[in-house]
């Protein structure tokens, strides 16, 4: 099986693999997924993405990979921050040209701002997608609505993430409370913009440092949302590499809304809405401490006004 067959039969991939046809070496691919790559062939690479049933205990949910493959060909559209190419796109697995991995340098981190910004600026017809959502293993509501943003970040981003948390045992009723004011008050951090086309989950493990000195986007739950949203998840757990001179770039090409940075903890609140909702109470403080800081920077933007 070469790339030329692959990309001609992709529903032979499974089959291959199977009956060990194909070389494959086991990588990396997050808390979710098991991961390969795989040597063609004709020597080109591939990396493939899988639902581990028997980890799991259960199949993929329906349309997991094909809202990735979808958010992956829609940001890739953009001709903004490089995406890896969808090869292979099935119900059971997904297969992206192989990005081969580098090493961040501050001369890719301005790269990849100006690009990002690109991706951004190509817009979205309305906030949400076309298809139906996922974030990690969790659904993400896409269902397409014109805004105005807070409203829709409120109720579509903050709020389904907060129940799962509170139904899980994640999060007490002293961080509920916290995140149920922040959306009570949404009105008042300002910075409403037409949608963006984000990548929507963009922590700094879902920029990968390519060898070819940029920075590639993989793993993404884009949709139409706020440009604003994927900078302050750039800044979660551990924040990405060369970060100011990334931001300045961004800057640069496409200025920021007065009040951004205030605003940074309101947005980074729907990762780790997210998180508790998947991962548990080992999140709360990060939950709690986050919607602190948005309620202090709403206060800081109205006493502005």
């Amino acid at each position: 099986m070469d790339l030329a067959y692959l990309r001609a039969h992709p529903e032979h991939l499974p089959t291959f693999l199977t009956h060990q046809r194909i070389r494959e070496t086991p990588v990396s691919g997050g808390d979710i997924c098991a991961a390969s790559r795989l040597t063609l062939d004709d020597g080109h690479s591939v990396f493939t993405k899988s639902w581990p049933t028997e980890r799991a205990g259960r199949p993929a949910p329906e349309g997991f990979f094909a809202a990735e493959a979808a958010g992956l060909r829609w940001l890739r559209e953009a001709g903004g921050a490089p995406v890896p190419e969808v090869v292979v796109a099935l119900p059971e697995l997904l297969a992206l040209d192989w990005v081969e991995p580098g090493e961040p340098t501050p001369e890719a981190a301005e790269r990849f701002g100006r690009e990002l910004a690109a991706t951004h600026r190509a817009g979205a017809l309305s906030f949400g997608a076309e298809w139906a959502g996922f974030i990690g293993a969790l659904p993400q509501e896409n269902t397409p609505e014109p805004g105005p943003w807070s409203g829709w970040f409120a109720r579509r981003r903050l709020v389904p993430y907060l129940r799962m948390s509170v139904d899980g045992g994640a999060l007490t009723g002293v961080e509920a409370a916290l995140v149920e004011q922040v959306v009570e008050r949404i009105g008042d951090f300002g910075g409403d913009e037409p949608p963006a086309r984000v990548h929507g989950d963009l922590w700094p493990g879902n920029v990968l440092w390519g060898a070819d000195g940029r920075a590639w986007l993989i793993d993404p739950a884009a949709h139409g949302g706020h440009r604003e949203t994927d900078l302050a998840q750039l800044s979660l757990f551990g924040g990405v590499s060369h970060a100011d001179r990334l931001t300045a770039a961004y800057r640069e090409a496409w200025p920021l809304a007065d009040g951004w940075r205030e605003r940074v903890p309101l947005h980074q609140l729907h990762l780790l809405l997210v998180h508790t909702a998947l991962f548990g109470g080992a999140y709360r403080e990060a939950v709690a401490d986050a919607a602190r800081a948005a309620l202090r920077g709403a206060g800081r933007t109205t006493a502005s006004r």
